[in-house]
Formats: structure tokens, sequence, C-alpha cells
């Protein structure tokens, strides 16, 4: 039987990562969740709860968890690399606390130093992390930008050089965010666009692709802007996303939603990519 991605969204935990989480993914009808394990927007570490750790896992939930939007192996800032692994630490131990298939972290930007400098810092740096990974452990899914600025990695084509400074390590995959990959160029609504995208990740990293966001854009192709919108109301539009998710490359790979909105609006896009997985 031809397999199917599971579909889900981000959650809100505001009320107990597993009691508002998973109340939220039934609010919306999600089948996979992603959650923030501490402060997506600052250094701050959570210790959790143990009790609330042990609710999720028990739910058997397929969960992903979200790094800081702050960490940047690429930063020549040397207190922001230590931040950046320190809090990226953490979202790994948190995400083998609960029981996650993976943790996202953002590919990151070499700012002012040279792209050659920022490749070799993120190797220092990111070579151990992935060394402490248990076996039991999430993966760290690296998660490719709009092309903005001075990005390491935009493209799925960017994506071999930024594996092969990692030595293609095991435990190192990929998060392709659907905005962000037609932000930085690909046309995802010519047709064949989603299949020809996913295969030209494929032949860079094989069997590298762990998780997929969802996202529509508000900006066109090319245009290395990163502004997300609800699923069939950018300028991606519906059926690329049926075209993905149906592509064989992308058959078991889980997909969550980072759309704007509420509890409404994201029960829609997920109800809108089921019936366009299941179509």
């Amino acid at each position: 039987m031809t397999q199917t991605p599971l579909i889900g969204g981000h959650v809100s935990v505001a009320k107990g990562l597993a009691t508002g989480g998973l109340a939220y993914a039934d609010e919306i009808g999600a089948e996979v969740i992603q959650v923030f394990v501490s402060n997506p927007r600052g250094w701050a570490l959570s210790a959790g709860k143990p009790a609330e750790d042990a609710l999720l896992r028990e739910s058997g939930m397929p969960v992903f968890v979200h790094a800081p939007y702050l960490s940047n192996f690429g930063s020549p800032n040397a207190e922001t690399l230590k931040l950046s692994a320190t809090s990226v630490r953490h979202s790994l131990r948190r995400g083998a606390e609960i029981g996650a298939r993976g943790v996202v972290v953002h590919t990151g930007s070499a700012v002012s130093q040279s792209r050659d400098d920022a490749m070799r810092q993120l190797r220092e740096h990111l070579l151990p992390l992935l060394d402490e990974i248990p076996d039991d452990g999430p993966d760290l899914l690296f998660e490719p930008m709009a092309g903005q600025g001075a990005m390491l990695c935009a493209t799925v084509q960017d994506v071999g050089p930024y594996l092969d400074a990692l030595d293609f390590h095991p435990r190192a995959g990929v998060c392709l965010d659907t905005c962000h990959a037609f932000a930085a160029g690909h046309d995802l609504t010519v047709e064949g666009g989603p299949g020809r995208m996913l295969e030209a990740l494929h032949e860079v990293a094989p069997g590298r692709l762990k998780f997929v966001h969802a996202n529509d854009s508000k900006d066109p192709c090319g245009s290395k802007r990163d502004h997300h919108e609800n699923i069939g109301a950018g300028l991606i539009g519906a059926e690329p996303f049926g075209e993905l998710m149906r592509h064989p490359l992308a058959a078991e790979v889980p997909v969550c939603i980072e759309t704007p909105g509420k509890a409404d609006r994201h029960r829609e896009d997920i109800a809108l990519l089921k019936k366009l997985r299941d179509g």
C-alpha cells in the first residue's frame, strides 16, 4: 500500500507541552505536531515538566521540535555562537525527553564574515552536537532559508555543500520549507516544479529529507522574502502542495504548517492539505 505523509501543524504549548499541545492538535486535526521547548525568540532555556513530557510520549503523537530562531552557527559573534550551541544542545536533549523525531534548526547566515569561514565554523561547532545525539534521540534537521542576505543555504542545491561540511553525518537531515524554497527561486507553480525540486534535493542529499514545512508565500518566486501565507491563499497556490505530497520522494515525509492565523485558519489549512494529499 502506498504510504502518504502525516499532516499537522505547529501547536501552542502555553497550557503545557502535552496538555495544551495535544488539545490544540485535536482542535486543528493534526496528525503530527511541531513544538518549541524554550523561548523561540530568546536564549532562556526551559527545564520542562516530566509529567507533561511523559504524557506527550505516551500519546503516540509524532512530534518535532523547532530550535530558537536566534541560533546561527555562521555568526562571527563569539557569544552568539556559544549561545547557539547551548540552545540547540538543549533542544536536542528536550527532544529526546519527549520522544521527538527531529529538531529543526535554521541553516544560518555568514553575516559579515566570508562564507568559507562561516562553513568552517559551523563544522567545528555542529559536528560535536551531532556526535552527542543518542541512538534513540532526534535527528538534527537543517532548514534552508529564503536566500536573503548572507544565508549559507537556500536552494536545495545548497544542501549538498552544507551537509558535506558536516561529513554527511548520519544524524543530519533536512527540513524543507515550501515558502523558503519558493522565495529562493524554486518555481513550484509550474507543472512538475515540486517534483523537480524534490529530485534535485535527492540528487545532492539522498534520503535526507525528513520533514516538510508547508507554507504558501505572500511574495513571488525568487523574491528572497520569507512571508508565510495560508495554503492556497498565496502565490504558490494549493495544487503544488498536492503534487509535492504525492511525489514518491515525499510519500512518507511528515508535513507541518506554519501559516498565519489561529485555530480556525490552521484547521482549514490542514483540511485542505489532507484533501490534496488524498485526492
